[in-house]
């Protein structure tokens, strides 16, 4: 079903959120926040000390959110609703980012092997109203990966932007004999929860 009403702005360069927003015909367009060097980043994105991990990812998903709408204004865009997500991998407390480097991926999947992790993702909407977000919780059990696996998927490129090191919906599927919990979660943007937002924000999906 297509939107017959009403645009947002997708404040992430996730080629996998484009996709999952598409799916449930919201009419987007990506608003872009900086990331890195040269230039300091829009969002800070490292944890508080004693931040739990569901308060990071909330925190990071708003700021992202509210930071997207701040660049609109600021660019002086059409006033639309900003959504924002930010994805964690957890392993007991341990939060597992994107990696930084071909090591630093091998030893989070060597990690997770054979363990059942947590993916955190929360979603953002921000208007002239206010921000809202909701935060998806999903298990994922690992089988055990031997380090020649672990090699041998690393040397593809489809490791190295994701949390805690691999696309559940690419190859890394075969590590993965369990899931419980929004399969589109752990993809990066749980749809039910955007969704909703997006419906107590003016913005309906069926209509």
């Amino acid at each position: 079903m297509t939107l017959t009403d009403g645009r947002i702005y997708l404040a992430s360069r996730s080629p996998r959120r484009f996709e999952l927003l598409r799916q449930i015909g919201v009419n987007f367009e990506p608003l872009l926040l900086r990331e890195a060097l040269p230039r300091q980043a829009d969002v800070d994105e490292i944890r508080l000390a004693d931040e739990n991990p569901i308060d990071y990812v909330s925190r990071i998903a708003r700021a992202k959110a509210e930071m997207g709408r701040l660049r609109a204004l600021q660019r002086r865009l059409a006033d639309l609703p900003v959504l924002a997500a930010d994805t964690a991998v957890v392993l007991r407390d341990r939060i597992f980012g994107k990696p930084k480097s071909f090591a630093d991926a091998e030893k989070m999947l060597g990690t997770l092997s054979g363990q059942t992790h947590q993916v955190l993702t929360a979603v953002a909407v921000t208007t002239q109203n206010g921000t809202h977000v909701r935060v998806s919780a999903s298990t994922v059990r690992f089988r055990d990966i031997g380090e020649r696996e672990i090699r041998s998927y690393l040397a593809g490129t489809e490791a190295y932007d994701k949390a805690g090191g691999y696309a559940i919906q690419g190859i890394a599927a075969v590590f993965i004999p369990e899931i419980a919990g929004s399969y589109s979660g752990v993809m990066g943007l749980p749809l039910f929860e955007t969704a909703q937002l997006l419906e107590e924000s003016g913005i309906p999906i069926f209509s």
